[in-house]
Formats: structure tokens, C-alpha cells, sequence
């Protein structure tokens, strides 16, 4: 069959985690985790799924973005796409109109994420695959032609590219029988959101019988508050099996060395400590704050300026180095050509790709192939609402076709709203476990219409589109959308 594309359609989903402050940090501290979501129609009845996320208000430009690009792709065939994967990326990210918006990097990447998530998604469905495993069993050749080489040939090639990726078939096997036993190793980001110490208080009642419990000390806990939220949280995780700890910090220096001191008094010498300013500081304010929270041991400070300062980010990588702390960066870095500059000047020592944030699996792929060449292990962004599904299968190829390493490697899990997906991922030890099924992960629960209809009318999601009907307030107040999970758990979102 071609499984030519007869419709696209996209929704603006939202969820309201800052009622809870899941997700707040230094810069953003009341984000609702939200969507564009794309289905691709075929001829033949087979779908594609694919999204990008974002932070609540805006979703509605992403949106109109997509239904721009949409005319770019319905009316072809899978088959025509993807014999010329690179033709159909340049085709979506240099229309000599659309160019304008861009050029590949803000809310018109954004869309063209969302639309190539869902025709890999269908790709995959297609040859009844998961992603990573369609990926994996391809022709180091045929990788390459799914990338867009221009503007970063002078720092990887096709060739050089190629020979990557056929040096890396040499244990191939090994390596994806390892994944599917042990599974891709793992850090949690969801005990330490910055506004949590005042959200949660309520939630928690236990506090100096688990410190006795697990062997540490009451002086660890001279902020009851910060105790109690944290004790509940880093206690839940270490049970689970969690070594790594991702702290937001930024806010506030004297709370961040009480925090830090906490965390690390809590999961003691040997397991590892990451802190995550969000773009918060300028570059001198940076190495000075970070140097101050040294002590506490932080494998890596992650975007402690701007995103796009490059110089910057390398002055702060050359200060930090002494006292052992790395930088990591990437999840709001435009594309492949900021990447390239990052790795050229020596600015990071992680490098963070993003599933909705570059140009879907076609760009992600040149910075996986340009960090393996600069020897900068890949550590990606994952928080955020089906982050986690996506960018799995891109860490899963990394390992198994392209690095072959798991040295200082790990991938970001957040724990919230993941109940929303039909194959939501698997954690088993803070071990990202590879899924088995033709998706790429980003599909929500598929059931009839009239629950979708239902759920909607009730509060159950809030779909921006139909938001004054079904909350009766002013579309601009978030208290005022309930989220999914507490009404409508595993109900459809769109279809």
C-alpha cells in the first residue's frame, strides 16, 4: 500500500500542572503542560500520532502553524516521503514563505516537529516497528539520507556520518539484547520542581521516623518544610531504585545551599546530584552561584544562561571545570546549527536533544551523529507531557547504533501524566525499558468520541478550542481548567 495522506489535523491539548507546581523552575514557575497534537489520516486507515509540547498559553500559534504546514504534506504517499526523507524535511522547513518565520527554529519548528513526530509514528506503524527499532535495522546509508546536512558540513559529513554508523554495527546485537534486559539508564527530575516546598506540605506526614529509618540525621532537616517535601519524595524515589537527582535552583542562592544540602544529605556521597537553573543567570552570575553550591557536588549545572549564548555557555564550561562540574544544555536550542557552534566551542559537556524542540527524529539524528564525533555524551530533555515517550526511542538508537556507550549518560523522567498514552513508558530500576509495540509513543488513549465529548464537557481536559463552552470563565485564567487525571483518567484525547 503507498498509505497516501488523506487528512492531518491537529488539537491544542493543556493540562493545569501549575495548580500543583509540577514543573516550575527559576524562569517558569507556573507552566501547564500542554500539546499540539497531530493525527495523520491514510487512505488505507492507517494513523500517524505526533505532538510538541508546550508550556499552555501560545498552543493556539503553534497550531496555526501546523494547519499552515499541513498543506505541504496531505496528498502525499509514505512511500514518497520516505524515499527522499531529506527532500520532504527541506520541503517543510524552507517553504520560501514560511522560511520567514523562522528560519528552523521557533514556533515554526515547533510545527514542523509536531508533523514529522507523526509521520515517523506512522512510518513505524507502517513496518510494525517501534521507532527505535525501525531506526536500529536500517542501512547506515539510509539514516543518512533522512538527514538535512546543510549549514554543518564543516563539522560532520555524510561520510564521516556513514562511517559512524557502520564502526557501530560491530556489537550491534549485544548492545540492543542488553537494552531489552536491563533497559537505558535513567535520572528523576520529580522530586525537586522549585515551587514544591510550598505546594505539598499538606500531602506529607511523615518525617523524623523515615530519617531514623534510613539511617540519617535529624540536623539533616533544619527547614521543616523543605523536610518533609523532599524527605517524602527522595525517600519514594531511592526505594524505586533512583541514584540520580535533578534539583531545580535558580530562584534564590540561600535556599538553593539548603536545598542542595538536603537533597545531598539525603541520598548520601555516592549517588549523583544535577542542579537546573532554566536559563536564570547571566554569565558571571552563573559561575558565581554555582560555585557557591560546588560543595554539594553536582555532576552538571544545566542552562545556567541563555539558550542561545554560546560564548557564554563555554566561558561558564572553562570556570566550572576545576571544580569538576560540567554544563549541560540543548533543550531549547533552535536546531542543528546552534548544536553544531555548541560543540565546536568546547560550551558543553552534556548535550540535551529534545524530541519536539529540533526537527523531529531528522534533526535529532545530526546531533546524535555530531556529539558521538566531538565525544560529548547525549543526556536528553524529558519534562514535559509525552516528552519522555517520544525521546526514548532516539536514546535507545544512540546507544545501540551510534554511540555504544553508556559513560555519563542518562535519560530524564518525569513521573506526571503519562496514564494520557496508550503505551506509556516503562521504568523498571530508573531504567527506561524499551517498548515492544509500532509506535512511536506519542499516541493518546484511542475509545469512542462520545467519551472524548463526555470528558470535555465535564472539565475533564481543557482543549483550548472549545475553552469558553466548556469552562464558562475567562479563557485566560488556567485555575479554572481541571486536569485530565483527576476527572477522566485514561479516556481519549482526540479521536
Amino acid at each position: 500500500m503507498l498509505h497516501k495522506i488523506t487528512a492531518l489535523t491537529v488539537r491544542d491539548v493543556r493540562f493545569p500542572t501549575s495548580l500543583e507546581q509540577h514543573g516550575s523552575d527559576a524562569m517558569h514557575t507556573d507552566p501547564d503542560y500542554s500539546v499540539a497534537y497531530v493525527v495523520i489520516d491514510t487512505d488505507c486507515g492507517l494513523k500517524g500520532f505526533g505532538f510538541t509540547f508546550t508550556l499552555g498559553k501560545g498552543t493556539e500559534i503553534v497550531v496555526c502553524a501546523v494547519e499552515a504546514v499541513a498543506a505541504l504534506v496531505v496528498g502525499k504517499s509514505l512511500q514518497e516521503i520516505v524515499s527522499d526523507f531529506r527532500g520532504f524535511y527541506r520541503l517543510l522547513t524552507s517553504d520560501g514563505q514560511m522560511r520567514w518565520l523562522g528560519p528552523e527554529k521557533g514556533v515554526i519548528q515547533l510545527a514542523v516537529a509536531a508533523v514529522l513526530n507523526a509521520v515517523w509514528d506512522l512510518w513505524a506503524r507502517a513496518e510494525g516497528k517501534p521507532l527505535w527499532k525501525l531506526l536500529v535495522d536500517m542501512d547506515p546509508k539510509q539514516i543518512v539520507s533522512c538527514i538535512d546536512f546543510r549549514y554543518i558540513t564543516d563539522a560532520l559529513t555524510e561520510e564521516e556520518a556513514v562511517d559512524i554508523l557502520m564502526k557501530a554495527q560491530e556489537g550491534k546485537q549485544r548492545r540492543e539484547d542488553h537494552m531489552l534486559e536491563e533497559g537505558y539508564p535513567a535520572y528523576t527530575t520529580s522530586c525537586a520542581w522549585l515551587g514544591y516546598s510550598d505546594q505539598l506540605l499538606k500531602q506529607v506526614s511523615v518525617l523524623r521516623e523515615e530519617v531514623f529509618r534510613l539511617g540519617k540525621k535529624k540536623k539533616a532537616f533544619s527547614n521543616k518544610h523543605d523536610g518533609c517535601v523532599f524527605l517524602k519524595l527522595c525517600t519514594d524515589a531511592l526505594k524505586s531504585g533512583w541514584t540520580t537527582f535533578k534539583v531545580k535552583v535558580g530562584a534564590d542562592l540561600e535556599d538553593d545551599i539548603r536545598k542542595c544540602r538536603l537533597i545531598r544529605q539525603m541520598i548520601g556521597p555516592d549517588n549523583t546530584l544535577l542542579i537546573d537553573a532554566n536559563q536564570r543567570w547571566d554569565v558571571a552570575e552563573a559561575i558565581g552561584w554555582v560555585s557557591s553550591l560546588a560543595e554539594f557536588k553536582p555532576l552538571w549545572i544545566e542552562e545556567p544562561t541563555s539558550p542561545d549564548d554560546i560564548l557564554g555557555h563555554a566561558a561558564i564550561s572553562k570556570a566550572l571545570a576545576p571544580l569538576g562540574i560540567g554544563v549541560a544544555s540543548g533543550e531549547q536550542c533552535h536546531n542543528r546549527v546552534m548544536f553544531k557552534q555548541f560543540l565546536q566551542a568546547s560550551a558543553l559537556q552534556f548535550v540535551q536533544i529534545d524530541s519536539c524542540r529540533l526537527g523531529s527524529v531528522n534533526e535529532n539524528l545530526a546531533v546524535l551523529l555530531m556529539a558521538h564525533k566531538f565525544r560529548v555524551p547525549v543526556c536528553p530533555h524529558a519534562g514535559g507531557v509525552g516528552l519522555c515517550e517520544l525521546v526514548q526511542h532516539l536514546i535507545l538508537f544512540d546507544y545501540i547504533g551510534v554511540s555504544a556507550s553508556l559513560s555519563n549518560r542518562m535519560c530524564e523522567y518525569v513521573d506526571h501524566l503519562h496514564e494520557h498514552f496508550t503505551s506509556p513508558v516503562v521504568i523498571h530500576d530508573a531504567h527506561y525499558m524499551p517498548p515492544k509495540n509500532s509506535e512511536k509513543g506519542a499516541t493518546a488513549h484511542n475509545r469512542r468520541r462520545r467519551e472524548l465529548a463526555s470528558c470535555q464537557r465535564d472539565g475533564g481536559m481543557y482543549d483550548w478550542g472549545e475553552r469558553s463552552k466548556q469552562v464558562g470563565h475567562d479563557p485566560g485564567v488556567q485555575q479554572h481548567c481541571v486536569a485530565a487525571s483527576m476527572l477522566c483518567p485514561k479516556t481519549s484525547w482526540l479521536h
